[in-house]
């Protein structure tokens, strides 16, 4: 029996919710599709022990989810980037130690996490899309060559 090529990774972690007086351990998972492939996924919160595939995708079970710009977070790494809701540094000193601050209407978060958490699941992703080659993935050519034609590949042009 073949087996389908993988389509996405999952890193679970736990990120630190800094905290006037303390932080606060937070079970969160990076979470890359490469039907998706500029993006990756932040999942707040418990997800079921026996999740079997490399993604864990129930809209429905109560958790907080945030879209990053892979780029962003890659560059996130080695100096700070973001503007607006999402920001991203890395800590001083050489610590393994990334920063990132997510703004809502409701408030806002600053988390500490594992930079090699997040470098390794980066790597991960490359493995399964290259950086480079994210609009290959989503066939930006074909679709725009069928539009420039009057759209007469699309099954559901009238």
């Amino acid at each position: 029996m073949a087996r389908s090529p993988r389509s996405g990774c999952t890193a679970r972690t736990t990120f630190h919710l800094v905290g006037p007086q303390s932080w606060t351990a937070v079970p969160a998972a990076l979470v890359y599709d490469s039907a998706d492939p500029f993006a990756v996924r932040v999942r707040f919160g418990d997800e079921p022990d026996d999740v079997d595939g490399p993604l864990y995708d129930d809209p429905d079970d109560g958790g907080v989810e945030w879209l990053l710009s892979r780029d962003l977070l890659r560059a996130g790494l080695t100096a700070p980037v973001g503007e607006g809701d999402v920001r991203l540094w890395p800590a001083r000193g050489g610590l393994d130690v990334v920063f990132l601050q997510l703004r809502a209407p409701s408030g806002e978060a600053l988390f500490e996490l594992s930079g090699a958490v997040v470098g390794d699941f980066l790597q991960e992703t490359d493995l399964l899309v290259p950086v480079g080659t994210e609009s290959d993935e989503l066939g930006v050519d074909e679709e725009l060559s069928a539009l420039l034609r009057g759209g007469t590949d699309n099954p559901t042009a009238h």
